[in-house]
C-alpha cells in the first residue's frame, strides 16, 4: 500500500518549508512498502549547523499548522543530523557532509521517490 495522502501532503509542506531556507537536494521517498513505522522519509541538507537549526523550526512550525505533532526529534543539539519523527513521516535534516558519508538515498534506494516539484527540491532560481 503506497503512502497515504496525509503522508504526502505532510512531505509537501515539509520540502516547501525546508526550501524556504535554501535547504539543498530536497528529496521524498515512499517507504510505506518498507516500513510499518511511517509512510514517507523526506532528506533534506543544510551547509552548516545554524541552517540545519533553521531548517528544522522552519519544518515544524509548518507541520505544526497542518495539525503534526511530532512525536520524537533527535539530533538538534548538534545540527549534524536532525530527525524529526511526525508518525506519518519522518524528516531527516543532515549537515551536507553528513549526508555525502551516510548516504540514505542510497540505502532506501528500492523505494519510490515521491515527485516533489523544483521549488521543493531546494532548487532555487538564480538571481
Amino acid at each position: 500500500m503506497p503512502a497515504s495522502t496525509r503522508a504526502i501532503e505532510l512531505a509537501h509542506a515539509a520540502a516547501r518549508a525546508a526550501s524556504d531556507l535554501k535547504a539543498q537536494e530536497i528529496i521524498a521517498l515512499d517507504v510505506s512498502e518498507q516500513l510499518v513505522l511511517t509512510d514517507v522519509f523526506l532528506i533534506a541538507s543544510g551547509t552548516n549547523e545554524r541552517q540545519v537549526g533553521g531548517i528544522v523550526d522552519a519544518v515544524e512550525e509548518a507541520l505544526h499548522h497542518l495539525g503534526a505533532k511530532p512525536v520524537r526529534r533527535e539530533g538538534k543539539a548538534q545540527g549534524r543530523w536532525v530527525l524529526i519523527d511526525f508518525g506519518e513521516i519522518v524528516v531527516h535534516v543532515q549537515h551536507a557532509e553528513d549526508r555525502v558519508y551516510y548516504a540514505l538515498e542510497r540505502l532506501w534506494k528500492d523505494c519510490p521517490l515521491i515527485e516533489l516539484p523544483p521549488e521543493e527540491r531546494g532548487e532555487q532560481a538564480d538571481a
